[in-house]
Order: C-alpha cells, then sequence, then structure tokens
C-alpha cells in the first residue's frame, strides 16, 4: 500500500511539471503582473491623479461658451421686448407673457432633461440642446404673429434646459481643488454671451430689425454644434452605468492629453442601478438640502432676471427717479390716439445695460475668496443679504452715472449669488442624482424667471418700490434659510452615490 502511494505522488509531480512546462512563456510573468493588478482606483482618485491641464482649457473654453448660448437667449428677451412691443403692439403683461413662455419651457424640459441626463448620459442631452434651442431660435426669427412667436420661444427654453446640463458634465472633470477657482470663472462667458446680443441690438436693430438680430446671433450655437465633438462623456456617469471600459477609454484619453498618467491598478467601481430617481433627492440624507435648495433656485432666478428685465424697463419707461411710475409713463408717452408703445432703446440705454453686464464679472476675484474663506453656504448669505439692500438703493432719486454704478453693483451680486448656487448644487448631490437634482433646481428656478416679468414688467409702472420691494424680502428670508443647510461642500469629494 505504501509503494503504491508514492508511485501515485510521483505520477502527480511529473504531470504538475509536464503542464508547467506546456504554458506559454510569458505565464509567470502574466502572473506577477496579475499580483500588481490587483491594485485599484476610484473615478474620484483618477481626476485628482490627472490633475488640471489641456483638457481642461478646451473643455472650459467649449463648456463655457455653452454659457454664452444660454446667456444670448436670456437676455434677448431684454433687447427684444421694445421691438414687439412696438410691432404688435403689446401690454405690459403680454410682453412679460414671453419671458414668463420661455421659462416655462425651461422648467417643464428641466426635469426631463436631467433625468435623461442620469439615465442615458450627459452629452447626449446638452448636444440636443445645442441643436434643438438654435433649430427653434432660428424659427422665432421668423415667427409671423404673437401667439407664434411666445411659442417658438417657449420651445428655445426648452432646448436651452437641455444646453444647461453642460455645467454638470463640467463638474465632473474638472478636480475637487480646482472647482473653486474655474467654476466661478464660467460667468465671463455668461457676460459675453450677455454682451454680444446687447451689441447686436444695437448695431443691428436700428438698421435691419429685431428678426436679422436673432438670424444673427444663432451663430455661435451652431459653431458650438461641431466643437462639441471634442467633449467626451463624463467617466463618472459610464462608471455609474456600468461602462467601465468607456471611462477608462475617457480617462486615458485625458492623461494623455495632459501629459500624466493614470493610477496604478485597474478602475473598480460598482454600477448603480438606481440612477436618476427622485427618490434620492428626498432621501433622509438629503431631503432638507434639496427642499432649501429648490427655494435657492427659486430666489436666484426671481432676482436675477429681475435685475436684467428692471433695468430694461426702467430704462425704456423713462421711469428713473419717480415713485408713481405709471402716471408718468402716461405724460411722457401718450399720443393723440392713446398710448404710444414705440420707444425703442437708445444708444446711451444699450450703453447702460453694456456697463451693468460687466458688472456680472468685476466681482469675480471676490467671488472665489468668499468661496475659499467662508464656503458655499455663508457665500449664499452674505450674497443675498448685499443685493436685498443694494434693491432698494435702485429706488434712490439719482444721476444716470448713479443709476448706472448701483446697477452694476447689483447684477454683480445677483451674478454671483447664481453662480454660488450652480455650484453647490453640483457638488453636494452624488453622481446617480447629480443631473436630475440639478435638473429639478433648475425648473424651480424658472418659476421664479417665470415671476419675474409680472413684478418687473407690469407692477413697475405702478410703482418702482413696490415692484423692487419683493425682489428684497425674498433675498433676506433665502438668506435665513440657507443657514440650515446641513452640508458644506467647500474641499469636499463629489459623491458616487447616496
Amino acid at each position: 500500500m505504501g509503494d503504491s502511494m508514492k508511485t501515485e505522488l510521483v505520477s502527480a509531480i511529473h504531470l504538475h511539471e509536464v503542464e508547467l512546462q506546456d504554458k506559454p512563456a510569458g505565464y509567470l510573468q502574466d502572473a506577477k503582473n496579475n499580483e500588481k493588478n490587483d491594485d485599484t482606483f476610484t473615478v474620484e482618485e483618477a481626476v485628482e491623479k490627472i490633475g488640471f491641464g489641456r483638457f481642461h482649457i478646451l473643455l472650459f473654453v467649449i463648456m463655457g461658451s455653452s454659457n454664452i448660448v444660454e446667456a444670448m437667449e436670456i437676455m434677448l428677451l431684454a433687447v427684444v421686448s421694445p421691438e414687439i412691443r412696438c410691432e404688435w403692439h403689446l401690454e405690459d403683461w403680454q410682453v412679460a407673457l414671453v419671458s414668463m413662455m420661455v421659462f416655462l419651457g425651461f422648467m417643464v424640459c428641466g426635469v426631463l432633461g436631467g433625468y435623461i441626463a442620469d439615465r442615458y448620459g450627459r452629452w447626449k442631452v446638452v448636444f440636443g440642446g445645442f441643436v434643438w434651442s438654435a433649430y427653434f431660435s432660428l424659427l422665432t426669427s421668423f415667427a409671423p404673429s404673437y401667439s407664434w412667436f411666445i411659442f417658438l420661444r417657449s420651445m428655445v427654453g426648452c432646448g436651452v434646459a437641455g444646453v444647461s446640463q453642460g455645467f454638470v458634465l463640467k463638474t465632473e472633470f474638472i478636480p475637487a481643488k480646482h472647482r473653486t477657482f474655474l467654476l466661478p470663472l464660467a460667468t465671463i462667458f455668461w457676460m459675453m454671451g450677455s454682451m454680444l446680443i446687447i451689441i447686436l441690438g444695437m448695431l443691428v436693430v436700428p438698421e435691419m430689425g429685431w428678426r436679422w438680430m436673432i438670424r444673427i446671433s444663432v451663430t455661435p450655437s451652431i459653431i458650438l454644434i461641431f466643437l462639441f465633438k471634442f467633449i467626451p462623456e463624463s467617466a463618472r456617469y459610464n462608471v455609474s452605468a456600468g461602462n467601465i471600459q468607456a471611462a477608462i477609454d475617457t480617462l486615458n484619453q485625458i492623461a494623455k492629453m495632459n501629459r500624466v498618467s493614470l493610477p496604478q491598478g485597474r478602475l473598480m467601481e460598482s454600477p448603480l442601478k438606481e440612477r436618476g430617481s427622485w427618490r434620492i433627492l428626498l432621501s433622509p440624507s438629503f431631503r432638507r438640502t434639496s427642499f432649501l435648495l429648490w427655494y435657492s433656485w427659486f430666489v436666484a432666478s426671481f432676482v436675477y432676471y429681475g435685475s436684467v428685465l428692471s433695468s430694461s424697463e426702467l430704462l425704456e419707461k423713462n421711469l428713473l427717479c419717480v415713485t408713481n411710475g405709471d402716471q408718468d409713463h402716461q405724460v411722457k408717452h401718450r399720443h393723440e390716439d392713446g398710448l404710444c408703445y414705440c420707444i425703442p432703446f437708445g444708444i446711451s440705454d444699450y450703453q447702460t445695460l453694456l456697463i451693468s453686464c460687466l458688472g456680472e464679472v468685476a466681482l469675480i476675484p471676490v467671488n472665489i475668496c468668499l468661496l475659499n474663506i467662508l464656503g458655499r453656504k455663508k457665500s449664499l448669505m452674505v450674497l443675498q443679504l448685499l443685493s436685498a439692500i443694494l434693491f432698494m438703493m435702485i429706488n434712490i432719486c439719482t444721476s444716470m452715472f448713479g443709476f448706472t454704478v448701483l446697477l452694476f453693483l447689483l447684477r454683480s451680486l445677483v451674478s454671483m449669488n447664481f453662480n454660488v448656487v450652480y455650484i453647490y448644487t453640483a457638488e453636494v448631490y452624488p453622481t446617480v442624482a447629480r443631473s436630475l437634482g440639478m435638473g429639478f433646481c433648475t425648473s424651480f428656478s424658472r418659476i421664479g424667471g417665470m415671476i419675474a416679468p409680472f413684478i418687473a414688467q407690469v407692477l413697475m409702472s405702478q410703482s418702482v418700490i413696490l415692484a423692487l420691494s419683493p425682489f428684497a424680502v425674498m433675498c433676506v428670508i433665502c438668506a435665513l434659510g440657507n443657514f440650515l443647510l446641513p452640508i458644506e461642500t467647500k474641499g469636499r469629494a463629489l459623491l458616487q452615490n447616496s
């Protein structure tokens, strides 16, 4: 029995040696490599390791340019209002309805776009938004009537909702330590879009009319449609959707462009099935944050577009330094056959709007300092309280220069506030619900945008101080509410799941 067991043992050893000899030459080396490859890394670690480089400059320019498109489509309302009021003899409420319909389209498509972006990818939604908004904006220039005009502008608002998801796509590629500096700089592109549409209005409208101004304003959207192919899908989204290889390819492409290497090992993160679910936004971890953010976005949009449309209304109707705007308007603009609504902007009016646009970027260094020193929550509180004070100061009787300075400072503050709430929202929600969270927030913001025209353009004719007070009160309430936000995102990594 003992000899038999020895024979079997010798045979087994001999068989094992034969198997080893039959293996390829690199088998042992591959085994060693596999041991090394047991090291893993996450998308967050890869993004931080890649750091800031040439890819991020390209990303910043192309995705920042999407803010130019968004700003032009929104600011167009302030520039074109006097022209359509004249062409179709519109009442104040009809002019306000145009802005409302744009924001209604944005509100409806904001949530839908966020859901699609979380389920099927950010890139598809942003690219579709470019195409959609450019197409319907071009059609707007051929609108035969007021009804067609407001319908087509609401379709433009729907497309702009998709474009706004570009902020999420951009944020997910930027390392944590660079977000505080890079994201506020996006305001520069918004200012460029605002100034571009005002310059087009000043140069094109008097000679060729508002329709040609809209046709020319579509050009940036068309250019971006072709440039957007250089921007990849979010690696964070691909990982959450289980497309690990697509995420690795994207990260390798970025690392190569930045001339760095990825972390050693392999990308290892589990796919997340619950993507784009509203339940995440209302889960115990995010419920209070969501409710407070929805109100913050409502106020941010309400006061931003309130400042833009109020300045346009005050200039168009010469309501500066008067407390009873309606009576003054009747005296200045009464015609033999009734009220005259053809009161086009003059060169000085366009110049005032241009200077106020510069206010949106003048205090960017202050914004960056606030974000780094105070964090996101306290920055929101400070900016909202200061905005409330400036809204009430607009009512002070002053010279045209004094009004321009006050408007300059007000636009700076409300723009900074909008920028900070964008940054906080993109940072606080996890990847599985980041686009949906942004979509819900932007939809609530458009409710504020829908109400603002009726305060700034309709109520303004009754009383200037009565029209400005709601903006100030909302800012104060919002500042108190932001004190209750439970999460500070300064320096925090972006979460993948809840």
